[in-house]
């Protein structure tokens, strides 16, 4: 092997080295046991769909033991099932989830029908109280990724010719989610009538996460309709956010959207922080600019080196950095996947085996794991169908060409099959401890875990094109014209993109000048550097006894130093 293999299609940049690649099958077997891989990533995804279309469409989401529905957008995120509306018939949530993996599969036919029904019937004029995270990532964002891969891959088959229906209906969406961003602070609250806006008793507490994973999907849009309203609420809210981090680069968990005080003051890289950190760097990839990366920059580094304990992360205190609980969440094994796009190859894969030995232990990963002894959380021991392994083993597979990923992505196929596999389509698990099923099929289900089990075993798709997932699995294709504009654009009515989704066909990246720095000049051994945001594990509390201990200095590259009372910095010894 000559260099470093970096793939076309999600941006990864390798600083030294891949990791050992066992290479130890034959070309034309390894193609054909992923083609049989793919195909039955393929059969999993329309054993969940067409269970979906027959027994729940339109409503959001399929109850498969009960082969019935749940008009879930209401429910999400709303532990007590306040405010519940009366008279609302779903907005056909899991189909709309469904498009980008339709279009990765290739099913021209089911996607236009999709679209045609959606165009025509579709609408957000409900009386209905959602959570404003979950109507982002999944029906907003859904609508942006659908609306592109349509104007790329399915426009002339569009009977009349794509009208721009799925834009539209994301604008108008856009729309009603706006009012929830009108607070003393910008914060928007985590609550939002599609009809009436907010509602005169709503709660003003809200997570990091549900405040901060906004930029992508409404940068998008404002740049689709070319109308800056979406990401100056978005990004408004996400510099307030960071406004609000400790003295040590920590963010808390929840927060009071009024008064931009913390609530909870304990987090770590799991359920309520997680995505809040993914979406400042593909913020940074997508539209460029600096702000975004120096934000994650300085996040990264505070997250490895409080949040961090060998291959795991527990959580900790924002104000004084001492840990708190020694636990993981199911959600922390996305981290691996943002690692992988910033070139800190072999941390990703660190965490990632620990993940996997998790699910190997008990057949797929409890939402809540005590680290500190080893079991599942007594009352958090539920799976429901989560998908970010899945997605880390996409990423490593890709920055390495390594065949165990594939094994991987092979053991949780079986898994899937065998422990939530049912006649109605995909259960998630009650009881990890029991395996009793509980009847629900989540929609990014379909949104993400068949579509990177898929993507793993056959990657076409991204062979041509740079494409940065959304938190929900949702494609936006990097293209240099969206990194170009500025919210100085004049607002006009949408028009038709095709010009620009066919014409900035481009595989540069924004992460190239920053992931991948020079390091000649660096008396350094190769072994020790890993990426331009590694840290090194230090001793304990991140003391240090002398310059050996510290490692590389995420922001500057250069060698970080013990200062004279025992913690690692840039200081110059005089």
């Amino acid at each position: 092997m000559d260099g470093p293999w970096v793939p076309k299609g999600i941006l990864v940049c390798l600083l030294v080295a891949l990791l050992p690649c066992a290479m130890l099958q034959s070309l034309a077997s390894g193609a054909r046991d992923r083609i049989q891989l793919r195909e039955e990533a393929r059969r999993m995804f329309y054993h969940a769909y067409d269970n979906y279309m027959q027994y729940a469409f339109p409503h959001d989401e399929l109850k498969p033991l009960s082969r019935t529905y749940t008009d879930s957008l209401a429910e999400l995120g709303n532990l007590n099932h306040e405010h519940l509306p009366e008279h609302y018939n779903g907005t056909a949530l899991t189909l709309v989830e469904s498009l980008s993996s339709l279009a990765i599969l290739g099913n021209a036919t089911e996607f236009v029908k999709a679209v045609l029904w959606l165009g025509e019937n579709l609408s957000f004029d409900v009386d209905v109280r959602v959570n404003l995270f979950e109507c982002n990532i999944r029906l907003l964002g859904g609508l942006i990724s659908a609306h592109l891969l349509a104007i790329e891959f399915f426009e002339g088959l569009i009977p009349g010719g794509y009208k721009n229906q799925l834009l539209h209906l994301a604008d108008d969406l856009g729309q009603r989610l706006l009012p929830a961003f009108e607070t003393p602070t910008g914060i928007p609250y985590a609550w939002i009538n599609l009809k009436y806006g907010v509602m005169m008793d709503e709660t003003l507490e809200t997570s990091t996460s549900g405040c901060g994973t906004l930029i992508l999907e409404m940068g998008a849009l404002s740049r689709l309709t070319r109308n800056s309203k979406y990401e100056d609420a978005a990004l408004k809210a996400l510099r307030k956010l960071w406004s609000m981090r400790s003295s040590l680069d920590l963010m808390g968990t929840t927060l009071n959207v009024a008064t931009g005080t913390w609530i909870q003051h304990s987090s770590g890289i799991g359920a309520g922080v997680d995505s809040f950190y993914e979406y400042l760097l593909k913020a940074h990839i997508l539209f460029g600019g600096q702000e975004y990366w120096d934000m994650f920059r300085q996040a990264y580094v505070a997250v490895q080196q409080y949040f961090r304990h060998g291959p795991w992360y527990h959580e900790a205190d924002m104000r004084t950095g001492r840990a708190t609980y020694w636990q993981l969440t199911s959600l922390q094994a996305f981290w691996p996947s943002v690692q992988v796009l910033i070139g800190d190859v072999v941390a990703a894969n660190a965490t990632h085996r620990e993940f996997v030995s998790v699910w190997e232990k008990h057949g797929v990963i409890p939402e809540r794991y005590l680290l500190d002894i080893g079991s599942i959380h007594p009352t958090e021991s539920y799976y429901p169908l989560r998908p970010e392994l899945a997605e880390s083993t996409l990423y490593l597979y890709q920055a390495t060409k390594d065949p165990w990923y594939l094994d991987v992505g092979e053991k949780l196929l079986t898994s899937l099959n065998n422990l939530t596999r049912v006649d109605g389509g995909y259960a998630s698990i009650r009881d990890v401890t029991t395996m009793e099923l509980e009847d629900h099929q989540h929609s990014y289900f379909l949104s993400e875990m068949c579509k990177y089990l898929y993507l793993l075993f056959d990657d076409t798709f991204l062979s041509n094109r740079n494409y940065i997932f959304s938190t929900e699995g949702h494609p936006l294709p990097v293209l240099r014209a969206w990194q170009q504009w500025t919210p100085s654009v004049p607002p006009k009515a949408i028009t038709e993109s095709k010009g620009e989704a066919e014409t900035e066909h481009t595989n540069s990246s924004a992460m190239e000048s920053q992931v991948c720095p020079d390091f000649r000049g660096l008396s350094l051994s190769p072994q020790r550097v890993e990426s331009a945001c590694h840290v090194l594990d230090g001793h304990e509390d991140h003391r240090c006894t002398s310059d050996d201990g510290c490692g590389i200095d995420a922001a500057t590259c250069r060698k970080r130093t013990c200062s004279s009372v025992g913690y690692c910095g840039l200081w110059k010894k005089g």
